[in-house]
């Protein structure tokens, strides 16, 4: 395992002292009262407050707890962390789901647009299995009631099935809330991130702002 010294030749850095020098004591080294010594290794991991950390990039930086919230998988996050520091006022609205959520983000615009399902997701045995749900219940109107059915559809799904009809819920989507300031510049922004497979901002008709990775 590489260790987290410096690979800078013992004595050579006029501005720093080493531990040790092949020299006489006191002249760049650790006994010299001019010079500053350097992060040696500690007793914990490598990379964790050594020179390793800063060479490596692991320093600890700031989190964003709405960001981390969300579950996403590395890809978006670093993603959502980018459109977050170019654009600090950008919220979130949705992340990684489970198929609870899900069903429930799905009812919500089914309330308002019966066919948002087919108009929403590409056609997949997922995707048709939950338009026909609402197409065979017609008396359920409440989003609660929906999304109940159609978490019962999700629950019948395979894991491959469910991928097909929606990147959120293996976390590799988020969705931002639409603004009118800056509308222009956060959409170039989005469809600028690194790996960004689709950028909607419309889902079914409705005003949405959903990028998947």
């Amino acid at each position: 395992m590489a260790g987290s010294n410096s690979p800078t030749p013992k004595g050579t850095d006029p501005n720093a002292s080493s531990p040790s020098t092949p020299g006489p004591t006191g002249r760049n080294d650790a006994a010299d009262p001019t010079l500053k010594a350097p992060v040696g290794d500690t007793p914990g991991p490598v990379g964790v407050n050594d020179t390793a950390a800063a060479k490596a990039g692991t320093t600890p930086t700031k989190t964003d707890p709405e960001i981390e919230a969300l579950d996403l998988s590395d890809t978006a996050k670093k993603a959502a962390y980018a459109l977050k520091k170019q654009y600090p006022a950008v919220t979130f609205t949705s992340g990684r789901r489970d198929k609870a959520e899900q069903a429930s983000a799905m009812a919500s615009n089914v309330v308002q647009n019966r066919t948002w399902i087919k108009e929403t997701y590409a056609e997949s045995e997922a995707s048709k299995a939950c338009q026909k749900w609402v197409d065979d219940n017609k008396d359920k109107k409440k989003q609660a009631e929906i999304a109940a059915g159609l978490k019962e559809v999700l629950d019948g799904l395979t894991d491959a099935q469910l991928a097909q009809l929606s990147k959120h819920l293996s976390g590799d989507a988020f969705d931002v809330q639409p603004v009118d300031k800056d509308a222009d510049g956060i959409k170039k922004a989005i469809r600028a991130l690194p790996s960004l497979g689709k950028f909607l901002e419309s889902e079914g008709g409705l005003v949405r702002w959903h990028a998947q990775f």
